[in-house]
């Protein structure tokens, strides 16, 4: 029972998250009707009764998650998996659950299998995967799955292929997902050269062995008990029963032999025209049966006995036990290669003291040789001082009066250096004050200039503006009537002249613009020949250990630039102007 559950719970854990649940940390009304519609779904195929009231209240308090201790499967396993007795249809139970998650997980590209076959292969998936979540299906088990399908294709194995494919698997991941698996057979990778109908049908017949525990299948000929006619059945042989149905279609079955441990079977001599004749000896029938061959004569006799014996022993059916000794070996395999770590790491923990032991007792033997050889050093060195004490106090003598003589003779002469730099240092103050009076003289005149310029500039937008008002005046006389035009003639040769007296002043303006043009640049050379002499001045300062501040003058303004030269306003003071210029050319028109 605990297999069945466990095989249960993979396609419901498919079911479950595949639905648009709200994991904010408490159960949402959505999730709690997500959650009611699979458990209500699962109760109609599972034949178990439901009881709604006992979702909301098991959902009452806070929730972790659909796979927490306090979450949807402790109410799946106490109020329905436990009231399971196994008289459901397995393809039933797992096709509600295919219909849950395939359209949100199936790929959207194409695949060469149709969607019948990828949801066998989902289901021989959740036969196949380990049992733990989030579920995956391991290497091992891939390549019994494809090797399956390629005895059930009639191709060969392709090892090599496998191995390639395996490897970079490994490198990545554990296994795969039901979904990449599904992938993975769909795109005909390990099935080229095989059509869609011959993988359809390898797929179906790995699917009915290992889901539906068909151990074989095939038309037989059946002897009638009441008519003692023979007619040709199809025989579905499981692990305790062997169903015979009209076709194999498996829609209108005919009958059931049911196995147990005191069945038998036996090969029969050929009769009534009938050959490959054996008997299935029942504790209350006996079934007469003929195959096709002797072949598969001999095949069923050997497949019906092999039953007969698992039954017996109690054992599973081949394919569950060999799936469960595979899962055993590869535990085992785990443990043996946990344990080979283990080992690894306490023989590498116990080299390591040992490493550590000997490089404590190699110090210990250098720290003795170099004791030893600091002992022998320091007597050599005895008897050296002994022998050359006195010769060193006198040789010691002789240096120091030396020494303080020399440096009585360089105090002298650093005394008569610094007296010289301060000498200097004075020179070059005053002249450095010299330099600093002529900057701002310069400064002073480039004021002067700039005050000038700005004068010139503000009577030449006071002459541009009265000529653009005559000339406007101008154009507005030219529209009057002919009786006004001779009047008009008259006023506009007077404004002419006035625009000529007018012009003439602006080019009068313009040469003394230009004057103070040039005189501004003889005061940017005097004042920049000022701030170089100030500059060499300050590096002759500092190269005499700084011993004077110097007094540098505060930072320009940047120069504006106008069509006849550079501007001596600033830029705020330009569109200041501008503005003003505008507001009376707006009013003169």
């Amino acid at each position: 029972m605990v297999g069945l559950k466990e095989e249960l719970l993979k396609s419901i854990w498919h079911a479950f998250t595949a639905l648009d649940l709200d994991r904010s940390g408490k159960v949402s009304k959505s999730q709690l009707k997500a959650s009611e519609v699979l458990s209500h779904n699962l109760c109609t195929v599972l034949n178990v009764p439901h009881d709604p009231v006992a979702l909301e209240e098991h959902f009452r308090d806070d929730d972790e998650g659909p796979v927490s201790n306090q979450g949807y499967m402790p109410y799946l396993n106490k109020f329905i998996l436990e009231k399971v007795q196994g008289n459901f249809d397995k393809v039933e139970f797992n096709r509600m659950c295919w219909t849950l998650c395939a359209k949100k997980n199936l790929s959207k590209s194409p695949l060469l299998i149709s969607d019948e076959d990828a949801f066998k292969v989902w289901v021989i998936f959740n036969f196949l995967s380990e049992d733990k979540y989030p579920l995956i299906i391991v290497p091992e088990e891939i390549e019994y799955l494809l090797k399956k399908l390629t005895e059930a294709m009639g191709a060969g194995w392709q090892q090599e292929q496998f191995d390639h494919y395996k490897i970079a698997l490994n490198t990545s991941r554990e296994g795969l997902s039901a979904w990449e698996l599904i992938d993975l057979i769909g795109s005909g990778q390990f099935s080229k050269g095989m059509d869609q109908q011959t993988v359809s049908m390898a797929i179906n017949e790995v699917f009915n062995e290992l889901i539906l525990d068909v151990l074989k299948q095939g038309y037989m000929l059946k002897k009638g008990h009441k008519r003692k006619n023979w007619t040709e059945r199809w025989f579905v042989l499981k692990p305790n029963i062997i169903s015979y149905y009209v076709s194999e279609d498996l829609k209108d079955k005919k009958g059931d032999i049911i196995l147990d441990g005191n069945c038998c079977v036996e090969a029969l001599p050929d009769k009534d025209g009938k050959k490959c004749l054996f008997l299935i000896k029942c504790l209350d029938k006996s079934f007469e049966i003929s195959a096709s061959d002797k072949k598969k004569k001999q095949e069923w006799i050997q497949a019906i006995q092999t039953t007969v014996t698992l039954l017996r022993a109690g054992s599973p059916p081949p394919h569950k036990e060999a799936r469960q000794k595979r899962k055993e070996l590869r535990q085992k395999l785990l443990a043996e290669q946990e344990e080979l770590e283990r080992q690894m790491k306490e023989l590498q923990t116990a080299n390591e003291n040992k490493q550590k032991e000997l490089e404590t007792v190699r110090k210990q033997l250098e720290a003795a040789a170099a004791r030893a050889a600091e002992e022998e050093k320091k007597r050599l060195q005895t008897q050296v001082e002994l022998q050359d004490r006195f010769s060193l106090e006198l040789e010691r003598e002789k240096m120091v009066r030396q020494k303080m003589e020399e440096q009585v003779a360089q105090k002298s002469s650093e005394l008569e250096q610094y007296l010289q730099r301060v000498r200097e240092l004075e020179e070059m103050y005053k002249q450095l004050q010299e330099a600093l009076e002529d900057e701002k003289q310069a400064r002073q005149d480039e004021e002067t200039v700039r005050k000038l310029q700005a004068r010139l500039l503000e009577e030449e937008s006071a002459k541009r503006a009265e000529l653009e008002k005559w000339h406007l005046q101008q154009q507005q006389t030219i529209q009057m009537t002919e009786a006004e035009k001779q009047e008009l003639e008259n006023q506009r040769m007077i404004k002419e002249q006035a625009l000529q007296v007018a012009m003439q002043q602006l080019e009068q303006l313009e040469l003394e613009r230009k004057e103070a043009l040039e005189q501004y640049e003889e005061v940017k050379k005097k004042l920049e020949t000022a701030a170089n002499n100030t500059k060499s001045w300050k590096d002759k300062v500092a190269h005499h250990e700084g011993l004077i501040r110097l007094i540098e003058p505060g930072s320009k303004n940047p120069h504006l630039i106008t069509n006849w030269g550079p501007a001596a306003f600033t830029e705020a003071e330009l569109e200041q102007r501008q503005k003003s210029w505008k507001g009376k050319k707006a009013t003169s028109e």
